[in-house]
């Protein structure tokens, strides 16, 4: 509790009137005042005449003379016993009033435009809440200590300004906010300054610039595209002027790059009037053209952008993401985007790089990405120094819903009190105070490197879209809009009543911005069109390549020996548990040739090989550090010291002297939002192996919309290229529904024009190879793989070292038992994954020596190529039996069949074995899953039967 010091000043100064009131009626009827009043005017009768008489005398002057000498000498003792008790508890009432109004004063403030909401009733903000009467207005109170302002102030004085600071056109909440540090800076930027802007004349001028060129657009779209689809910003224009200032102060504050998440409301106006697209290029895209060079492209309201502008501390690079309909789902890819751009700076904190979020009010309050997003914020390995979130709440949500329907909460910005992060609610009809909400908010954001809200609560003239009629559910709300003039207009008439302008200048820039638009010219300036930053990367390498499987991946023996000496040496005194210490004895023998390797090992040696040949590797999931099931083990613990940051040791983190670096991350329990942050990384970053690891490989179903919205499409959509890597658990090992499959089927049925690979790989020189091509092929494609979990310590999957310096990854392996007489095969058996090893156990156990078995190891891109080189080994074969763990309907099957019966020759039949069609994954009966195990397995080796193709 903050100490606080009051003076005697109540029986003289600004008191004086009242104790004048008092002593009046003291003389009249002294059973009228207070006891310890009455008791101190008492005390008076004995106070000698100004004339020296003994007579008391009830002029005023001379009593008012006799309170200011009483003060300086200290009140008579048996009175100011009770009237000091009396103070004090009115002081103490005083700093709960200013407490309160932190706390509530937000719910008084006029904030909304349409006035449709009538103040609550919350008896914490009155006086009289406190005991105070209309008596004690100008009681003088020292409240230097206590509140940002002058260091005494009548109650009445003060009461004015808590609600001038709190309870006009800025409602603050931030006093949930546990660092004291943080609430009085709050506190004092508010408070000093009355939440009352000050700005200059030019400075005003520019915000009605910003105001007429946001209104602007929408009205001249609204009138050449008729009936367009454009998600108009009307009733939130202030947001153009709020996320103009954040750039401009942000830059004069030495942040170079600004990264902008938004989903489709406002996203036009954006894209013209702030990074500065030319209007003829947004008016071709509304008459239809589009880029040739993208096979799929997107709405116009998706798009994204980049663009250089001058700020007053130099050169700022803007980005906007694209982004789908899926509203919120872009704020964690653009986190992922920023903190690439940060390590690639080596900028620690964000001082640098910023990023900034907006978002309408229904889709904040309602989307869970946005939680998990947040929840990133203040971790290690995904803190981006604090984000800037600009809210264009415009109270009706996302079509024409009540808000009593949209949320629970009071405020749409309530989710942010989870990480502590200060929300500052604005009258979008203030433009003045929208700005000055962002200033504070952005200082804020650079001074603490935290999170902070801007919540602009404003409204939306037309509906949802250009052709909703919002006022069929919302009649009386649409009402008010009807005949709201506009942000601008009110705007532009209180700058003229003030003489900021003339009564002419507000029609003449709208006049100017609307030639600007026939003009087709830029309506920022000035965007920078040559500035190219040394921190840039230039993605043109890898854009527009052919596909090919084929790359150099082979590391030479020394050079693998080496890596392996350097990724199983620990320092001294360094106690590692017992079960690691055993795997890196045996690692260090598979370095050395002496036992073949497994998947933990030559997935080592990929990332170490890597690394030294200076690419970074970032590997992020909930167990990516010893992974899910104990087989990495990058991450070393002290047995004897519990402290994450000197009790750890990381080997690839000491490969090299000058090796680029090496990032593992547990990351909090979320796939969405780590997924997406994952591939924003992957999207700014294309010289970094990206990897996200599922837990198990169906838990990448909380994640489908990035899948689906971004790593599968978002090349042919938006020509954004990513080298992102999925590695995902999957295993039919009697472990039930949920930690089976990793939904094989889904990824491949998003698979086309060679958007992405999915992989199967069953070696640990697989793995290896497969790593390496990720990185060193020139061109950039997700990487979705079936990660093994049986296997990881199957020593059949297990590689000699030989295989990591010769040859590359296999897209099929072919039949590998010399025993097998190619002529003599009968039937070759097709299959991905674990159940190779099952089918080989199982001929071998039957003596089949006229089937062959094949694994195709990358399902997509198909390899048609290897796949027909291995079919035309087997002169004689006429049967094909595609075998899986999965179900029928589930699996590769479905989208496989026809790559495979394009492959044979006439004649030749194709058939399937695995588990018949199912609703579920899997089965959670072990013996159940044995008995559907064995019976595809002699499916495999029997007679033809069922659904049979012949070509």
């Amino acid at each position: 509790m903050m100490q606080q010091s009051f003076s005697n000043s109540y029986l003289f100064g600004g008191n004086a009137p009242y104790v004048e009131e008092l002593y009046e009626a003291y003389l009249n009827n002294p059973g009228s005042v207070p006891d310890n009043w009455r008791a101190y005017f008492d005390a008076m009768q004995n106070v000698p005449a100004v004339d020296g008489s003994n007579k008391p005398d009830v002029a005023h002057a001379p009593v008012i003379a006799s309170f200011a000498e009483r003060a300086k000498q200290g009140p008579i003792r048996t009175v100011t016993a009770s009237m000091d008790a009396e103070m004090g508890r009115k002081r103490v009432a005083v700093t709960q009033l200013i407490a309160a109004y932190r706390f509530l004063g937000n719910r008084w403030a006029n904030l909304d435009p349409l006035q449709r909401q009538e103040r609550p009733n919350i008896p914490e903000l009155e006086p009289s809440f406190y005991g105070f009467t209309d008596a004690d207005q100008d009681i003088v109170f020292n409240i230097s200590n206590t509140y940002f302002g002058p260091e005494t102030a009548t109650l009445r004085d003060l009461l004015q300004s808590l609600r001038d600071t709190y309870c006009r056109s800025i409602g603050a909440e931030f006093m949930y906010v546990s660092d004291p540090a943080q609430k009085r800076w709050l506190q004092e930027r508010l408070e000093s300054v009355r939440s009352t802007p000050n700005f200059s004349p030019e400075k005003k001028k520019h915000i009605l610039d910003r105001l007429t060129a946001a209104e602007g657009l929408e009205r001249y779209l609204h009138t050449r595209y008729v009936g367009q689809k454009r998600f108009s910003l009307e009733g939130g224009e202030s947001f153009i002027a709020s996320l103009d200032e954040t750039i401009q102060r942000a830059g004069d504050k030495g942040v170079q790059e600004i990264v902008i998440g938004m989903a489709h409301r406002g996203r036009l106006n954006v894209l013209v009037n702030t990074l500065g697209k030319m209007p003829q290029d947004l008016f071709a895209e509304f008459e239809g053209k589009h880029a040739d060079d993208l096979p799929a492209g997107d709405v116009k309201y998706h798009q994204g952008f980049s663009s250089d502008v001058s700020t007053p501390g130099g050169p700022v690079h803007l980005s906007l993401a694209f982004n789908p309909s899926h509203l919120e789902i872009v704020n964690p890819v653009v986190e992922g985007s920023v903190k690439a751009r940060m390590d690639r700076r080596g900028d620690k904190d964000g001082s640098q790089v910023m990023p900034i979020l907006v978002h309408g009010d229904a889709a904040f309050a309602g989307q869970g990405v946005v939680m998990e997003t947040l929840n990133l914020a203040q971790t290690r390995g995904y803190g981006t120094g604090g984000t800037v979130h600009i809210v264009i709440n415009n109270q009706i949500g996302f079509t024409t819903s009540d808000p009593r329907d949209s949320r629970s909460t009071l405020y749409c910005s309530d989710v942010v009190k989870m990480i502590e992060a200060p929300v500052l609610h604005v009258n979008g009809d203030d433009p003045e105070a929208v700005i000055l909400a962002t200033q504070i908010a952005l200082d804020f954001r650079l001074e603490f490197k935290k999170d902070v809200v801007v919540d602009i609560i404003c409204f939306r003239k037309l509906g949802h879209n250009e052709q909703d009629t919002p006022a069929l559910t919302q009649p009386l709300m649409y009402k008010k809009i009807g005949k709201h003039p506009g942000t601008r207009k009110l705007y532009a008439d209180k700058l003229v009543t003030q003489g900021t302008i003339g009564a002419d200048d507000g029609d003449a820039m709208v006049k100017a911005y609307r030639d600007a638009m026939d003009a087709g010219k830029h309506t920022v300036d000035p965007v920078i069109s040559n500035f190219k930053s040394k921190y840039a990367v230039d993605w043109m390498p890898f854009l527009n390549r052919k596909w090919t499987d084929a790359a150099d991946t082979a590391v030479p023996l020394a050079e693998l020996k080496r890596l392996a000496a350097r990724i199983t040496t620990v320092p001294e005194n360094f106690k590692v548990h017992p079960l690691v210490e055993k795997v890196l004895a045996d690692r260090a023998t598979m370095g050395q040739g002496d036992m073949n390797l497994d998947w933990g090992m030559g997935e080592h040696l990929a990332y170490a090989s890597l690394v030294a040949s200076g690419y970074a590797v970032r590997l992020t999931g909930q167990d990516a550090g010893r992974g899910t099931f104990v087989h990495r083990h990058a991450v070393l613990h002290d047995q004897n010291r519990e402290r994450w940051d000197a009790g750890t040791f990381i080997p690839l983190q000491n490969i090299s002297e000058n090796q680029a670096s090496f990032s593992v991350i547990d990351s909090v329990l979320s796939e969405e939002a780590v997924l997406g942050f994952e591939y924003g990384y992957s999207t700014a970053e294309p010289n970094t192996l990206t990897i996200w690891e599922a837990q198990f490989g169906d838990f990448a179903n909380g994640a489908q919309v990035v899948i689906d919205q971004f790593i599968s499409s978002g090349e042919v959509k938006w020509g954004r290229a990513s080298g992102l890597v999925m590695m995902l658990p999957h295993g039919y090992e009697g472990q039930g529904p949920e930690h089976s499959s990793a939904r094989l089927e889904r990824y491949l049925q998003l698979c086309a024009d060679n958007n992405m690979q999915v992989v199967q790989p069953t070696t640990a020189a697989q793995i290896f190879h497969l790593l390496r091509r990720q990185m060193i092929r020139l061109f950039r494609k997700p990487l979705v793989i079936m990660t093994p979990k049986s296997l990881l310590r199957n020593k059949d999957a297990g590689s000699p070292l030989s295989e990591l310096a010769k040859g590359q990854f296999q897209t099929v392996i072919g039949e590998v038992d010399e025993k097998i007489d190619p002529k003599k095969v009968k039937r070759v058996v097709a299959c991905s994954g674990k159940v190779y090893y099952d089918l080989v156990n199982a001929r071998k156990e039957r003596g089949a020596s006229d089937i062959a078995i094949v694994r195709i190891e990358q399902l997509y891109p198909f390899p048609h190529k290897a796949f027909a080189a291995e079919l035309k080994k087997f002169p004689n074969f006429t049967e094909l039996v595609w075998t899986q763990d999965e179900p029928q309907n589930q699996g590769a099957w479905f989208q496989i069949q026809h790559n495979i019966f394009e492959n044979l020759e006439e004649g030749q039949k194709l058939a399937y074995a695995g588990r018949p069609a199912s609703a579920s994954p899997a089965v959670g009966y072990y013996d159940k899953h044995y008995a559907q195990q064995k019976a595809l397995i002699d499916t495999a080796f029997s007679k033809l039967k069922g659904f049979v193709l012949t070509k």
